[in-house]
């Protein structure tokens, strides 16, 4: 299914309940979450038949749904068990699944007063988000002239659609001048995360990573740290100052569709590839597939 446009396709989505044709899963141009960004969404992996992290993936749907004053008329376990159903319908052993919700077309106004929420789950084949040769020398990464906003000034816990404009933005211009990615700052000058993945740093042997207090705290990102302290590996998550990056010697990124891939250079910064960040790569890859257990 690789290179075909997201509306023609074969296969099934799950919506509002029901099961409608890939092709037939649509939703009227004057719905409020296409002009107001009143929606929200998950990514998440499914390996070897098993979704990663799927309860934990689907909660968070519902706190992003709970913080943007949205009620999503499912239950949890509904959710759930849609996410699975639609990876059996379409077939789907390895894929990413995107659950998420919206205000419908019921009014038209920045007001939502009256607008329905909606909830679709598609599901497809994607390989690595990044070329897997490209992924094992590590990755180049530019900078971001975007910045994460203060919350308060827009509700940064939420895996929401209108935080990431600036990502779609920043991640267009990083591609057109050859990079896989770009790294955006936070409102106070502190280095904050990738367009649609987190951020950690090693130096002497310990791993740093940018405080979540107004970006997404990834379900990837939890994993991991999990992951490095059970291999017993120090982790600090602390404000990290850009000249900082001078100082550190390998660098990787995380997320569910980044999964942990290693960076070789963020603008005027250099990172080698190493033994912290390449067996961190291998255990995450365990760890989904079932081979490794942390705990």
């Amino acid at each position: 299914m690789a290179g075909l446009p997201f509306d023609d396709r074969d296969g099934w989505i799950w919506f509002d309940g029901q099961f409608v044709p890939w092709r037939d899963a649509r939703v009227h141009v004057l719905t409020h979450g296409l002009h107001y960004a009143s929606s929200v969404f998950e990514g998440e992996r499914m390996y070897d038949g098993e979704i990663f992290k799927l309860h934990e993936h689907t909660v968070r749907l519902f706190r992003s749904a709970e913080l943007l004053e949205m009620t999503i008329p499912f239950t949890v376990e509904e959710i759930d068990a849609a996410c699975k159903e639609v990876c059996a319908r379409n077939g789907l052993h390895d894929g990413y699944i995107r659950p998420f919700a919206w205000r419908g077309a019921e009014v038209m106004g920045v007001a939502s007063k009256g607008s329905k929420v909606h909830v679709a789950v598609a599901a497809w084949e994607w390989p690595s988000y990044f070329d897997p040769e490209e992924k094992k020398k590590g990755i180049r990464i530019t900078h971001s002239k975007w910045r994460r906003p203060d919350p308060a000034t827009i509700p940064s816990e939420a895996k929401a659609a209108g935080l990431y404009m600036i990502c779609t933005l920043s991640k267009d211009a990083a591609e057109r001048d050859g990079y896989a990615d770009a790294l955006m700052l936070d409102y106070r000058g502190y280095v904050a995360e990738m367009t649609g993945a987190n951020v950690f740093f090693i130096k002497d042997g310990v791993i740093h990573t940018p405080k979540p207090d107004c970006f997404l705290n990834g379900i990837t990102r939890l994993s991991l740290i999990d992951l490095a302290r059970w291999r017993g590996f120090e982790v600090v998550e602390r404000h990290i100052k850009p000249e900082e990056m001078a100082d550190f010697t390998e660098c990787f990124i995380t997320g569910s569709a980044a999964e942990v891939t290693p960076v070789s250079e963020i603008g005027e910064y250099r990172f080698t590839p190493g033994n912290i960040s390449l067996s961190l790569m291998d255990d995450y890859a365990n760890l989904v597939r079932r081979k490794l257990a942390v705990g």
